[in-house]
């Protein structure tokens, strides 16, 4: 997870719509399963649904009354307490 995508992509729903992302989300996926793709491919896919995902719920604590700043630590937080 990088917090600059993660970040960006939130701008981006703030000036156009989540949906816009939930798609991107689908066919990413959906690219995933493409027969012959390799797997630095995949990785880079992966890469970029993660990162979707984490704006998404960034978004959702910013839609609840939280700062963006405070939204992404706290994201970033759960991330890392996930990970240990």
């Amino acid at each position: 997870m990088r917090i600059p995508l993660i970040k960006h992509t939130v701008q981006f729903m703030e000036a156009h719509d989540e949906d816009w992302v939930t798609e991107a989300i689908e066919l990413l996926e959906h690219m995933a399963d493409a027969p012959g793709i390799k797997d630095e491919e995949l990785e880079v896919l992966g890469e970029f649904v993660s990162n979707f995902y984490g704006a998404l719920e960034v978004m959702k604590d910013i839609k609840s009354g939280t700062t963006q700043k405070d939204a992404l630590n706290g994201f970033m937080k759960r991330v890392m307490g996930s990970i240990n």
